[in-house]
């Protein structure tokens, strides 16, 4: 089991419950396959660099947690179907 990061921007037009449980999806993806999260930051609504999907502002997520790398494609895969993410980036801290 390896340490990852995951930085997320989740639309900042939704609304707090609905964020909230959005969060709280993938750490429950990451403890049900057996790895544990080590810090869910809550960055807050930023400008983005540029133009994501038609928007211009981004609520950011980095989330840290131990896993195998089987739960770091399904992360990817469940955020790339949500229509609520986006951007995602999933990296390995060394």
């Amino acid at each position: 089991m390896a340490k990852y990061e995951m930085l997320y921007l989740l639309n900042s037009e939704m609304s707090e419950e609905a964020r909230e449980a959005e969060i709280q999806k993938y750490a429950d993806v990451v403890t049900s396959m057996g790895g544990t999260v080590e810090s869910t930051d809550k960055w807050g609504v930023k400008k983005t660099a540029y133009t994501v999907k038609f928007k211009t502002e981004a609520f950011y997520v980095l989330m840290t947690f131990i896993a195998d790398g089987a739960v770091v494609a399904e992360l990817d895969r469940i955020a790339g179907i949500s229509g609520d993410v986006l951007r995602r980036m999933i990296t390995k801290v060394a």
